[in-house]
């Protein structure tokens, strides 16, 4: 077997697996936890699940009122997590991966607004980590976990533009494999991805909204306005 063999049919198993298995994990860990209870029952009563997914959605965005230097810090995730969206649900090959394995499938995007949206993501990626480095409270802050998630992260965008040489039609058209160890190398980022998934920040993916709601439950039954 060649190593693309492997990155396509073991080792693609394996990596889902652990993804799968780590992330059912950890939503089942955190749903066995006890439950916090409010103040008192006309606290409980006055914020409920429907406010506390309200104030979760809308303070997405950020408010107004920022000190003029912190423009960039905000929109900088925005541009990550949107590019990061855009490519990976919107690329044409990407989207053929996604129906070998699970048999959805849905319009993909054009080249040009991928090829934007995965080199605005990179850019983004790049000030993540400029800002991690040099900024003293993100320095002391951080962990190891930060810098892996981080690289895991960045690894597939770096290889994926590795395969991309010819436009995604061409790509589908074909019956054979042209750029066999590139596309192996990628495949294999996409699956160390896929293993550190449960175990790291990436987690985030799944717990962002409910751990919102946790925390706008807090403060709204504290009587904080939101």
């Amino acid at each position: 077997m060649t190593l693309l063999d492997w990155a396509r049919g073991p080792l693609l198993i394996v990596s889902l697996t652990i993804f799968v298995a780590g992330v059912a994990w950890r939503l089942l860990s955190l749903w066995r936890m006890p439950a916090s209870h409010a103040p008192n029952a006309a606290a409980k009563q006055a914020f409920g699940k429907a406010d506390a997914f309200s104030a979760a959605m809308t303070r997405m965005i950020p408010s107004g009122g920022f000190h003029p230097s912190a423009t960039l810090v905000n929109i900088n995730p925005y541009v990550f997590h949107i590019g990061l969206v855009l490519v990976f649900f919107g690329y044409a090959p990407h989207i053929a991966f996604i129906q070998r394995i699970t048999w959805l499938r849905w319009p993909a995007l054009p080249d040009g607004v991928m090829y934007v949206a995965a080199g605005a993501t990179i850019i983004s990626l790049l000030i993540a980590l400029l800002f991690r480095l040099t900024d003293p409270v993100l320095k002391r802050i951080s962990r190891p976990d930060d810098m892996i998630t981080w690289t895991v992260t960045f690894l597939p965008f770096i290889t994926g533009m590795g395969v991309v040489s010819e436009p995604s039609a061409t790509l589908l058209a074909r019956d054979h494999v042209v750029y066999g160890g590139p596309l192996a190398i990628h495949l294999l980022s996409l699956e160390l991805l896929l293993i550190w998934f449960p175990f790291g920040k990436l987690m985030h993916a799944f717990l962002v909204l409910p751990s919102r709601m946790q925390l706008a439950t807090f403060f709204g039954r504290r009587g904080v306005r939101s």
